[in-house]
């Protein structure tokens, strides 16, 4: 027997509530999204915001004391680069069931993000492939400095 179409219509009005609950509440949590990176030399930390904005600059252990201007200067860009790449990847993470399109609803389909424009080619990246670094909550250099990724 097939699905009267008053039924696939509140079916799928249902899913299109949920998921614009669910879009609404994943955008409160980007609003106030924050994510930190440690430059390589360990001597500058960055925060950035959830569209790759600049918030935070921490110069760490007097590091910077020591550096050229030109080595400080490559330190922040490196760091607000990697702090800028793991804010879209957590972007495109939580946006992702967004683009999907929906299995029960076939009629409502994924968003077409093109996550490599937005962000640049990094996002798409591996960041725990051999030999990459993985940056984030649990990240060997928050546990050194004592943070839990919560900025």
């Amino acid at each position: 027997m097939t699905e009267s179409l008053e039924r696939r219509i509140e079916r799928a009005m249902a899913e299109l509530r949920a998921t614009q609950a669910a879009v609404a509440r994943t955008e409160k949590e980007l609003r106030n999204a924050s994510y930190g990176a440690l430059s390589s030399d360990r001597a500058v930390r960055v925060t950035v915001g959830p569209q790759g904005e600049l918030s935070g600059l921490e110069f760490l252990d007097g590091k910077y004391r020591h550096m050229s201007p030109q080595e400080l200067a490559a330190s922040v860009l490196e760091a607000a680069h990697l702090a800028r790449v793991e804010m879209g990847r957590n972007v495109m993470r939580a946006m992702a069931p967004f683009a999907e399109g929906n299995a029960n609803v076939p009629e409502l389909k994924g968003l077409e993000v093109d996550w490599v424009k937005l962000f640049g080619p990094e996002v798409l990246e591996d960041p725990d492939r051999p030999g990459g670094t993985r940056r984030g909550a649990g990240a060997p250099w928050r546990d050194a400095l004592g943070e839990d990724g919560e900025d």
